[in-house]
């Protein structure tokens, strides 16, 4: 007869108190012998029908204790008591509380003991143990990436497909995963979890919370493999690697052209549909990025967050105070590949190249006549006034 595993229990608890040498022999304290299968069914039965079983009155599910019945009634009334004074989170259970805590405190008790990773959670840590274990049997036949599960291959060949069967409930907006569209969703419902201990600052997840600690840390833990570059997060970290070996996944649905990260291809695609999803409140015009919609209010605000310190000047965007920094350092990163001329600018080489394309796009609305650049235009218009 075989034991349930209720039962195999009991029987290995009787089992470490009985004597090893010899099975049949009475137990050494209390001279009693060893249950047989058939005695171990009734009392395991008698001790079951003893136990008092407390059962919900809205579903019926019995529960064997008073505690247990009533977290199970919070399932119900949608009562979560257990606050985390941090970010007022609020939590079902006490234990759950807990856990969500070492979010806050960065707490990570949980070691692979293979790479030494550390996780805030024991399911964290089993699941990032399957990179060093698990056999990568599911490859991509797109690019030939391989994964551990079948899961995780789907997840990943959307990238080529472009389908997204994950909409947000408030604006129809559609992803490839159900984490990014509950991330998305927290724009609809405000919600931002996560402050920085630096600066106050509140995010919908963590993430970027701790992308954005790094800043003022000056953390960069993620480094490249193949020229030691270090990045304050993986994913810049992957994105500058495919610099090194030539990885192209993400390919324009419209054009074919082939990009290294999703958004690169989802900003290049917006040349094509002309979408311009980022509005600006106080004006109304709109910008392809969000980067450039940020840079934009600036003009209203007078911002200019970005200063070269070697001479105080300010800027409205990082890449306007990279290229102020070239006059400094006299270093002419922009080279025309027509005559093999260098810039300071990008700007400057986008004006120079007009020379060999002929293009004239600043037309005059008084005599008809075009230029290449606008300084041209306005000093003509001057003479004209």
């Amino acid at each position: 007869m075989k034991h349930t595993e209720e039962q195999t229990e009991l029987i290995k608890e009787n089992e470490n108190e009985e004597l090893s040498e010899v099975e049949d022999k009475n137990h050494v304290k209390t001279r009693e012998k060893p249950l047989s299968c058939s005695q171990t069914k009734q009392k395991d039965l008698k001790k079951r029908r003893s136990k008092k079983y407390f059962t919900c009155t809205l579903c019926g599910k019995s529960l064997t204790s008073k505690n247990s019945l009533d977290d199970h009634m919070r399932v119900h009334t949608g009562e979560n008591p257990y606050t985390c004074d941090q970010c007022g989170k609020t939590f079902l259970r006490a234990s759950v509380l807990k856990k969500h805590l070492k979010v806050h405190t960065e707490e990570k008790p949980h070691s692979c003991n293979l790479c030494g990773k550390s996780f805030s959670q024991p399911i964290h840590l089993k699941a990032h143990q399957k990179i060093h274990t698990a056999v990568r049997d599911y490859m991509c036949f797109e690019c030939e990436k391989t994964f551990t599960s079948a899961n995780d291959l789907k997840r990943h060949e959307r990238i080529h497909t472009g389908e997204k069967p994950f909409k947000c409930s408030h604006c129809g907006k559609r992803f490839n995963d159900s984490a990014s569209r509950k991330r998305h969703e927290r724009i609809h419902t405000g919600e931002k979890s996560y402050k920085c201990s630096h600066c106050d600052k509140r995010f919908s997840w963590s993430g970027p919370l701790k992308r954005h600690e790094r800043i003022h840390t000056g953390e960069k833990p993620f480094k490249c493999s193949h020229c030691g570059k270090r990045f304050n997060d993986s994913t810049s970290r992957k994105r500058h690697e495919r610099i090194h070996t030539g990885e192209k996944s993400y390919k324009c649905s419209h054009c074919g052209k082939r990009f290294n990260d999703s958004t690169s291809r989802k900003r290049h695609e917006r040349i094509h549909t002309g979408e311009k999803p980022h509005i600006c409140d106080q004006c109304g015009k709109s910008f392809a990025t969000k980067g450039q919609l940020t840079g934009h209010i600036r003009v209203h605000t007078g911002e200019k967050p970005f200063t070269c310190n070697q001479c105080g000047k300010s800027f409205i965007l990082l890449s306007h105070l990279k290229e102020h920094m070239n006059i400094h350092t006299r270093e002419k990163l922009y080279t025309c590949d027509q005559c093999d001329k260098t810039f300071l600018r990008a700007s400057d080489l986008k004006t120079h190249l007009r020379v060999h394309s002929k293009e004239k796009p600043h037309s005059c609305n008084l005599c008809g006549n075009s230029y290449s650049c606008l300084q041209s235009l306005v000093m003509v218009f001057g003479c004209w006034c």
